[in-house]
């Protein structure tokens, strides 16, 4: 005999319960799965080298770096005197990213630091085969360069894929789900979607600087720019918003209806060539941000809960089966 499981009457009907397996969704087990390989691989390698807090301290100070911290007070600060779109400084949406921003310092840094030594260490397993040798007689001027711009190329790519397959896609909804851009909706951000982006980016380094390290400071800076990208402010950086993602031009790829557009990190070239870029122009209206529908839980629906239960809910929802 078939038992019917049913959960509580909804206008009169009874709703069937789905089983456990059908409420959640595999491809993010999967890839969470995969993120912890990855961490136990460097977990494992520098307490082999008794190497783990000395380099935990050194990837803090790469992505929390003094610069770093000046840049976004700065930017909050030139976000209250020339907004592109003016609201209270207590906006819901300024409160949850500042939560992003708590569990960035506290968990996302560490994963980050971690994630970039386990991708170094399995992809350096094989370095022997896909490294150029001849870029090791290269000079710094030319090589380190090359390096940030294809590991660059390389976080377009992932960036790209996050859009384009759906099981990655359900990690960085959360990131465009924020209809009131400011600098902190940088640190919005599921902490998984970050493992295609390390494990793309270590390759570019492994190929043309398996034995030199790029110094912290270039890392802090392409961060930095990263950063502002998200500023409630129209700012295009003049000529150097034709190369450099500003916040004007990132702006357009976080419209609610259309996100398809300027794909690029720091460097708008991969837009370009892919023919993804569009370039803001004096007289743009101001495009709303967000997602149509609001498939991700956000804090402006009237109906939201407090502050910590929507960032929970909104950190699980990749994990529940759509529909």
């Amino acid at each position: 005999m078939t038992q019917v499981r049913a959960r509580a009457i909804e206008g009169g009907v009874v709703q069937p319960v789905r089983p456990l397996r059908r409420r959640l969704c595999l491809s993010s087990f999967l890839l969470a799965g995969l993120t912890g390989l990855i961490l136990l691989v460097a977990v494992d390698t520098l307490l082999g080298q008794g190497r783990l807090g000395t380099v935990l301290a050194a990837g803090r100070a790469e992505l929390a770096a003094p610069l770093l911290v000046a840049l976004v007070v700065a930017t909050g600060i030139c976000e209250r005197i020339w907004p592109a779109e003016r609201r209270p400084v207590l906006a819901r949406g300024h409160v949850q990213d500042a939560l992003y921003l708590a569990l960035h310092a506290v968990v996302v840094i560490p994963l980050m630091t971690l994630l970039s030594i386990g991708a170094a260490t399995l992809i350096g397993e094989h370095a022997g085969r896909i490294e150029l040798r001849a870029a090791q007689s290269w000079p710094g001027w030319l090589l380190i360069p090359l390096t940030v711009v294809a590991m660059d190329g390389a976080n377009w790519l992932a960036h790209l894929a996050d859009h384009k397959l759906d099981a990655l896609w359900r990690f960085h909804a959360l990131h465009h789900s924020q209809e009131e851009l400011s600098v902190l909706t940088s640190f919005r951000a599921h902490p998984l979607m970050h493992t295609t982006g390390f494990l793309l980016a270590t390759i570019p380094v492994v190929v043309l600087m398996p034995t030199r390290p790029i110094a912290p400071m270039i890392i802090t800076v392409y961060v930095c720019i990263g950063t502002l990208q998200h500023a409630n402010i129209r700012w295009g950086f003049g000529l150097a918003g034709r190369v450099l993602v500003s916040p004007a031009y990132h702006r357009f790829h976080h419209a609610c209806d259309d996100q398809a557009v300027n794909l690029g990190v720091v460097l708008t070239i991969w837009d370009v060539l892919a023919g993804y870029a569009r370039f803001p122009a004096r007289g743009d209206s101001l495009t709303r941000t967000g997602l149509d529908g609001r498939p991700v839980p956000v804090e402006q629906d009237g109906s939201a809960r407090p502050v910590l239960r929507l960032m929970a809910g909104q950190l699980a929802e990749p994990f529940q089966a759509q529909g």
